[in-house]
């Protein structure tokens, strides 16, 4: 009796035990299997989706988070996530992202021309998500009031319409493309030139006669690795305002190529807006300049610039900011550069020529827009570019890039490595020898501002001077004590070493390795001689509708220093 009493326990022991690691293991393997079946459903629709991207002739994009209140445009829920068109600004969920694909045209680049001059197209519209703030064309009254999928949008003049207000006439209705007809360029300006081209004719005059005489069709090239990485959001809403043919990402085509859709338009009437820093600005006049060297000097556009950048000094020089984060809508830059005027900018070619042996020299040649220099805002340069392309995930942000600069500049103040520069190098203007204070570096100007919003050559403002310009064939020299007295020039509590201006500027580094920079390119550089002499001119567009105080003062200050050099003479 006490042997089979005591049977029991164990048995039931047991499957306790059994039973608690069956749910131990349910309570690991679950969650785990759970987790492998929504990757692999996860990474199915991402290669569904990726498979609708690349056959479809939308610009699709996938977020995960829309910026506003969105509402499919096929089941006309409201969603959260999903996938929007960069041209004609569909959105739709994922879910019915094929049947919007199918169902809905996107914008057309070109389209069929029966070869006679056009002036007009039908409306494409397309109903809900219009844009915030926008009014009825027939009603005036706010549309996209509604939580819903409502009102219509036309994907080319941008007019909105609300569902009540929408006709069979407005439907039918011609398209002037709004407000920004004179930069865009028609689908069927494309188709006409393409026949034009067929039968070898090359006079584009009548054609765009029919266009009206303000008609300046612009061409978008954004540099989206460019500072704050804002250029994936521009090239979006520039393509919905636009003609998608008219916005290039230069991380996946060449200014070079881009700049050919120039030779399709009439003669001096395009303009170009870069969206990017100094760096990418002379990437495409450098690619300008090889138009001239084809022939094609005829079709040379005017340029704009929009500062994504770092530095952005030619931007600040020709009143388009010191950097943009967002804060001007679109639409306002577009009218800005509408309304710019035209100038020329100094080009100037810098030729560096190696110390050899039995006089076989190797000779490096840039082209310069703003600015060269030797010495601690060179070395500056240098070791940011030599941080970033160690860890360029780091330098994702312009305040972030300026913190570098600063930390590398304070570091120089303390090890001061280009002290006693001009014992090393000679410096002759026009020829002429020139004698060199006690410095760390010397800077040879094209333009007004450099090291990020600084006016150098002015200083504090407190001495006549020369004036300086960015179209009188003279560069601009000046000297720094170090890296401490361009902080004090920085902030207005020093003046620079004015060395003179000159036409031709020739320095001789005698010994030693020192830094250089070509507008914020930098190298480190051993005994050389470099010549600076000019190279060409290139059209810009100066935005004249805003000054800011540093501008107005320096104005003022030049006019003033004009009046008593007229009084002294």
């Amino acid at each position: 009796m006490e042997g089979e009493e005591n049977s029991g326990p164990p048995s039931s022991g047991v499957f306790a035990d059994c039973s608690l690691a069956f749910w131990t293991l349910c309570s690991v393997i679950l969650p785990v299997a759970i987790t492998l079946w929504c990757s692999f459903q996860r990474s199915r629709r991402q290669v569904l989706r990726r498979d609708i991207f690349r056959k479809s002739k939308h610009d699709w994009h996938y977020t995960d988070l829309f910026g506003q209140p969105t509402y499919c445009c096929v089941c006309a829920q409201h969603i959260l996530q999903g996938a929007f068109c960069n041209c004609c600004g569909l959105r739709v969920d994922e879910g019915c992202l094929k049947k919007a694909d199918h169902h809905f045209l996107c914008k057309e680049i070109m389209m069929r021309s029966d070869g006679e001059p056009h002036t007009s197209m039908a409306h494409h519209w397309i109903r809900g998500n219009v844009p915030l703030c926008s009014n009825c064309v027939v009603c005036k009254q706010q549309c996209g009031t509604q939580p819903k999928l409502c009102d219509y949008r036309c994907v080319w003049c941008q007019h909105t319409v609300h569902d009540d207000c929408m006709q069979s006439s407005l439907k039918s209705e011609k398209c002037r493309f709004g407000e920004f007809r004179n930069l865009i360029i028609p689908p069927y300006y494309l188709s006409t030139i393409s026949q034009i081209r067929k039968d070898k004719r090359t006079d584009y005059g009548k054609l765009a006669s029919s266009y009206g005489k303000h008609w300046t069709p612009i061409i978008i090239l954004a540099n989206t690795r460019s500072g704050n990485n804002m250029g994936e959001t521009l090239l979006g809403e520039l393509k919905i305002l636009l003609n998608p043919v008219q916005v290039f990402d230069l991380s996946k085509i060449s200014p070079a190529k881009a700049l050919q859709l120039c030779t399709l338009l009439p003669y001096n009437s395009a303009r170009v807006l870069v969206c990017g820093g100094d760096g990418t600005v002379g990437w495409v006049l450098d690619a300008i300049d090889e138009m001239k060297i084809k022939g094609q000097e005829r079709y040379i556009p005017q340029v704009a610039i929009l500062p994504l950048g770092t530095g952005n000094d030619l931007s600040n020089t020709l009143a388009w900011g010191a950097g943009y984060a967002g804060e001007v809508p679109v639409e306002q830059i577009l009218r800005n550069v509408m309304e710019a005027d035209g100038i020329k900018l100094d080009r100037w070619k810098v030729q560096v020529t190696n110390k050899g042996y039995y006089n076989l020299r190797k000779q490096k040649v840039f082209t310069m827009n703003n600015y060269f220099s030797i010495g601690p805002d060179a070395l500056m340069a240098l070791n940011f570019h030599a941080h970033r392309e160690k860890t360029p995930s780091l330098f994702s942000s312009r305040i972030i890039n300026k913190a570098v600069y600063f930390f590398y500049g304070t570091k120089d103040c303390l090890v001061q490595e280009c002290k006693d520069l001009n014992k090393k190098i000679e410096l002759e203007l026009d020829g002429e020898r020139i004698d060199l204070p006690n410095l760390e570096g010397i800077i040879v100007l094209n333009i007004g501002y450099w090291g990020g919003g600084c006016r150098l050559w002015e200083g504090m403002g407190d001495e006549p001077y020369p004036l300086a310009r960015y179209d009188d064939g003279l560069l601009e020299v000046a000297g720094v004590y170090g890296s401490f007295h361009c902080a004090q020039i920085q902030v207005k509590l020093a003046n620079p070493v004015r060395l003179g201006q000159a036409h031709t500027v020739r320095l001789i580094l005698k010994n030693s390795k020192m830094p250089m920079q070509v507008d914020g390119e930098p190298w480190a550089q051993g005994p050389c001689t470099v010549t600076i002499t000019h190279k060409t001119h290139a059209l810009m567009l100066y935005h004249s509708g805003e000054q800011t105080d540093d501008d107005a003062s320096s104005m003022s200050e030049q006019e003033h220093t004009r009046e008593q050099m007229d009084e002294d003479i």
